[in-house]
């Protein structure tokens, strides 16, 4: 358990100062995927309710310490107040006396947005003045931001360190419980669908997870640097070749760990998109030099499919091939509808995280049957390595001094 539950608490009446992650895609109408709000809002509703008033802390994209328009978390603010039904006050600034003061004059069941936590320089550096402010807007310091623990911040660390009182908020634990569940002691037969472009972040995860799981099957660009280390032409396609023994290692340790890794048999490669409605195939060894992998094959399709229908467990990291561009999305949203429908039947747990694996779910319309599907995007990869992440540790400082 990470810190202390919020909901154990008696909120009634008190400032609750909540690390969330808003971090959205906007667009020129504004928001244009509120998962993470509508997600973050359903676990502070009851709070509300309760009487909690409420401080809400977040980033917005990468500013860099400067105050950069584009960035404004005032842009979120009515999608904020319509996912939380409840009137959302904002205030430019995220620390110091004027957020302190809007904060002291909240009612019970009132809120206020601050802004965007990476405008100040402070944030990302972990400056311990930055977290003393912000520890002081609330009379407990909530972090609720699971995708944000990978971080060594202020919002994240320093202000768990400098608050009087903590707790984990309802979204954090939500997500540890239901990864947990998927890998801590995963009902065999095990799955792992890793798709995504780069391997370089994911090596420490595919080395503890040859251990983990049965069976990993790869996509996207994940595919193309085994292939490649095993001699395989990918043609012009993306792939990483200084991994080669990386995963050539990793291969080994799955032989002896008895985790199958199933490459795929075929492909849609650029310029052979379209023939009366289907895509060409192309199978594995007959990539041209001057062609690029975009999708997965339907053979490929067929032989995941298969093994899918199979698994109790399924863990899904990164799309398959380039799903934000029809018709190279369709080996993800045929997978995901497989997932779906093991999932809806019972016959399967299945999780899945990462901020691209996230929108490609959420396109193929079956994100909601997944038994849980993470906001975390590197916090999610970093958890499933099993690496320390920051903003955990900082909460179970924060339970021990309790």
């Amino acid at each position: 358990m990470a810190g202390l539950p919020l909901t154990s608490l008696d909120v009634a009446g008190r400032r609750l100062a909540v690390r969330a992650d808003l971090n959205v895609p906007l667009g020129p109408a504004g928001v244009t995927d509120a998962t993470r709000i509508t997600r973050f809002a359903s676990g502070m509703k009851p709070l509300l309710a309760r009487g909690a008033r409420l401080v809400v802390l977040s980033h917005l994209g990468r500013p860099g310490g400067e105050m950069t328009p584009a960035l404004t978390l005032e842009r979120v603010q009515g999608a904020l107040a319509d996912a939380l039904e409840a009137p959302v006050r904002f205030v430019d600034t995220c620390a110091g006396p004027m957020a302190e003061r809007l904060g002291q004059d909240l009612a019970p069941g009132e809120v206020l947005l601050c802004e965007n936590l990476r405008f100040e320089r402070g944030e990302e550096r972990n400056d311990p003045r930055l977290g003393t402010e912000l520890a002081r807007l609330g009379d407990i310091y909530v972090n609720d931001a699971f995708s944000c623990c990978h971080r060594l911040h202020a919002s994240t660390t320093a202000a768990i360190d400098a608050a009087g009182q903590v707790a984990a908020g309802p979204l954090l634990l939500e997500e540890l419980a239901q990864l947990g569940r998927a890998l801590d002691a995963p009902p065999s037969p095990s799955v792992a669908l890793m798709g995504g472009q780069s391997m370089t972040e994911r090596l420490g995860l595919m080395k503890r997870l040859v251990r983990r799981v049965g069976t990993i099957l790869l996509g996207g660009g994940l595919a193309n640097s085994f292939l490649f280390a095993r001699g395989y032409s990918i043609g012009r396609s993306f792939c990483e070749p200084e991994l080669a023994d990386d995963l050539l290692e990793i291969a080994a340790l799955a032989e002896v760990a008895g985790c199958r890794i199933v490459m795929p048999r075929d492909f849609v490669v650029d310029g052979l998109q379209h023939a009366g409605g289907h895509a060409y195939p192309v199978p594995l060894g007959g990539i041209r030099p001057n062609r690029r992998v975009y999708d997965l094959g339907p053979d490929t399709v067929e032989l995941y499919r298969g093994i899918l229908r199979s698994a109790r467990t399924i863990v899904w990291n990164g799309p398959l091939g380039t799903c934000e561009t029809p018709p190279f999305d369709a080996a993800t949203r045929a997978l995901a509808e497989t997932v779906a429908e093991q999932t809806r039947a019972g016959l399967c747990v299945s999780v899945a995280g990462g901020g691209d694996t996230l929108v490609a779910l959420n396109r193929s319309g079956h994100a909601h049957d997944f038994t849980y599907v993470s906001t975390a995007g590197g916090a999610f990869l970093e958890w499933l390595e099993g690496r320390p992440l920051p903003g955990l540790e900082a909460l179970e400082r924060a339970k021990r001094a309790d």
